[in-house]
């Protein structure tokens, strides 16, 4: 693939959102960046609901959100419409990033699903925040 515009949405100060845009700037790919938490999703819940594509429901969680972490959003327990309510509720329960290029969107950073459509070699986990084990996490 040649050199593609990636918009990408991230929570600002994410240790692996960083990660994930260097790798795709090395790779060639221009990035256009937004705030995953700043966006008006209660307007466009349509467009966030094209992330997620067929994904299972329960794909569609950042696993590192307090409110998951916690209890309190039980992922598998939920349906369609109360996953994007809660999203745009609680945008940290978004997993991470969400990419959009030529109008194909993705939701997270799997090695396998970047390279084949970005082609973008993926060596290590970016997905999971190395910080979810510690005291003081970012608040993911």
């Amino acid at each position: 693939m040649a050199m593609a515009t990636v918009h990408f949405y991230e929570k600002p100060g994410c240790l692996n959102n960083a990660k994930q845009k260097r790798l795709l700037v090395e790779a060639g790919h221009l990035l256009i960046v937004h705030d995953l938490l700043q966006q008006p999703w209660e307007e466009n819940s349509t467009m966030l609901r094209s992330f997620f594509g067929d994904l299972p429901i329960a794909d569609w969680f950042n696993r590192a959100a307090p409110a998951v972490k916690s209890g309190e959003v039980v992922p598998e327990e939920v349906d369609e419409q109360q996953a994007i309510a809660l999203m745009i509720a609680q945008p940290l329960l978004i997993r991470r990033p969400l990419m959009e290029v030529d109008g194909n969107r993705q939701v997270g950073f799997d090695a396998d699903t970047i390279a084949a459509w970005l082609e973008v070699a993926v060596a290590t986990d970016l997905e999971t925040c190395p910080k979810q084990h510690q005291q003081q996490a970012c608040g993911s």
